[in-house]
């Protein structure tokens, strides 16, 4: 590629987004001679973004400005725009509290041209803001250089929903019409997507970084994914996913079709029931209904295909019943990796089951499934003391799998939630317990060694054929359990420790060090329960 041809159009769109837009922007005119224009599409803003866009194009001949004349209340009208807008060969979308990584532009033009494609895709990080924690988004489909001649070749492409992450061939969105949903319609990248993939272009993969989508949790406004509150987000995402699935299925391609139902039995039914316990008895209601009748119109393969994926299992038990059930038990098998929590049941005939009160969910497929592939339950107790605090850990059998395969062992890690770097790590052996009905363990925690953050607790559970499954520990609760306490500690002075429940139920650590840090944690929470 000569790069002083400028062949991409950047797409930036916004709404009253004057704090963050101008960084978007410079993003993407800092990619280089490659970009022709950047396209900035101001829907109706009220806060003075517009005005911040004109006067940034006043010195920049590369920056050209839409104003909407009527807000659209989504993201799809202005990306519309800015298709019909874009002048370059090539085009991709930028969200205006968002940046490109430098190169980004190039990386993506060099894949394209290279291999001749309609669509080039690289990975996107998720930058949680203020902490700047990255975790990749969907890492799986961006590990090396892969040429895809076709969609359907790989059925993972439906998880990466992501409009932003891709450059597109200009002529190739319009030749195909391909564009997002007018107006307010949340979950508009799902529709766009699978538009895309329908139309069956080649696509190359490259596991550079070419998006940075920052989550601002403690927004204003929350962003459409992070808004999840009210049941009318769950019901526009399961209404976004079978239109998906529908714009797949009328091209013809029924696999690309099936990996849309896979993807919501995986990931939006998974997270979306992690977080049921937290919500009104009337949104749970309303959920219930609205996902009864959205997975009633899964075909019955749907359910069958790995029946033992815990986001089946999930549809499963609550297709089975018309009232919220076992939301306990169901946010723990939801979880990441998944738990199938005690009691486990068998029906007269000696069948496994998901419980007495509903034996037509059965679990048979458990018993023929690896011991190290089964959502294994680990409780864990942490009690802070003084003079030492250990770790307690119980692993329970789960319909005799556990006792055949011979657990030995479990690796502990606290992984500092922010930063990701390992605090402590311990190998802590398993003992049956006199029933032979579980394991149990306990391993030393140095919480002077850990110092301050919030820690997660990851296990790896180890087997005597030399097979592991990472697991996650169940937070054991009641009185004195999950409690802060103060700690006297020689190197910070005092330590303040809280273990503490996920929304997933699994067991997490925050601590603080030093009386300034203890300060800081009593601040935080005055103002907590002052807003």
């Amino acid at each position: 590629m000569n790069p002083h041809q400028a062949k991409v159009s950047v797409v930036v769109i916004g709404y009253d987004d004057a704090a963050h837009v101008a960084d978007a922007v410079r993003s993407a005119l800092a990619q280089g001679p490659a970009v022709r224009e950047v396209v900035a599409v101001d829907d109706c803003s009220t806060d003075g973004s517009g005005a911040l866009l004109d006067a940034l194009a006043e010195g920049e001949p590369r920056l050209k400005v839409i104003h909407r004349t009527v807000n659209s209340g989504g993201c799809g009208s202005p990306r519309n725009d800015g298709i019909d807008a874009a002048s370059a060969p090539y085009l991709m979308f930028l969200d205006s509290d968002d940046v490109l990584p430098p190169g980004a532009v190039d990386a993506l033009l060099r894949s394209a041209e290279e291999h001749d494609v309609q669509v080039a895709a690289g990975l996107c990080v998720r930058r949680e803001l203020p902490s700047g924690r990255e975790v990749p988004w969907e890492r799986a489909l961006y590990t090396r250089p892969t040429l895809i001649s076709r969609p359907s070749r790989r059925p993972r492409l439906t998880h990466d929903t992501l409009c932003v992450n891709k450059l597109y061939r200009t002529d190739f969105l319009r030749e195909h019409g391909i564009r997002f949903p007018e107006g307010r319609y949340p979950y508009e990248d799902f529709v766009f997507t699978a538009r895309m993939l329908a139309a069956s272009p080649r696509i190359v993969l490259i596991p550079e970084t070419v998006y940075i989508w920052h989550v601002r949790r403690s927004a204003d406004r929350l962003s459409i994914s992070l808004d999840r509150a009210d049941v009318g987000n769950w019901r526009a995402r399961t209404e976004a996913n079978q239109a998906a699935y529908e714009i797949l299925l009328n091209a013809g391609e029924k696999q690309l079709a099936r990996a849309v139902h896979a993807k919501f039995l995986d990931h939006e039914l998974r997270m979306y029931t992690r977080e049921l316990e937290l919500r009104t008895p009337e949104y749970r209601s309303a959920w219930w209904d609205l996902t009864r009748a959205y997975l009633s119109t899964f075909d019955a393969a749907d359910f069958t295909v790995n029946p033992a994926a815990p986001g089946r299992l999930v549809a499963r038990v609550i297709l089975a019943c018309p009232t919220p059930t076992d939301l306990p038990r169901l946010k723990e098998l939801a979880a990441r990796p998944a738990r199938l929590l005690p009691p486990y049941t068998r029906d007269g005939e000696g069948t496994p089951v998901w419980s007495a009160e509903l034996p037509q969910v059965t679990l048979e497929h458990f018993l023929g499934r690896a011991a190290h592939l089964l959502p294994a339950a680990v409780d864990a107790e942490l009690r802070p003391r003084a003079r030492g605090t250990r770790l307690r850990l119980r692993l329970h059998e789960l319909y005799g799998r556990m006792a055949e395969a011979g657990p030995t062992s479990l690796d502990v890690e606290f992984v500092h939630r922010e930063e990701g770097r390992v605090g402590l790590s311990r190998t802590a052996a398993l003992v049956a317990d006199r029933y032979g009905d579980s394991w149990s363990a306990q391993t030393p925690v140095d919480l002077s060694a850990l110092g301050a953050g919030v820690w997660d607790l990851r296990l790896t559970l180890r087997f005597r054929d030399g097979t592991s499954r990472e697991v996650s520990a169940h937070a054991l609760g009641g009185p004195g359990l999950l409690r802060r306490s103060a700690i006297p500690d020689l190197r910070h002075g005092v330590l303040l420790v809280q273990p503490y429940r996920t929304h997933a139920g699994a067991l997490g650590l925050r601590t603080a060090s030093g009386w300034r840090g203890m300060t800081e944690v009593v601040s935080r929470r005055l103002r907590r329960l002052l807003h």
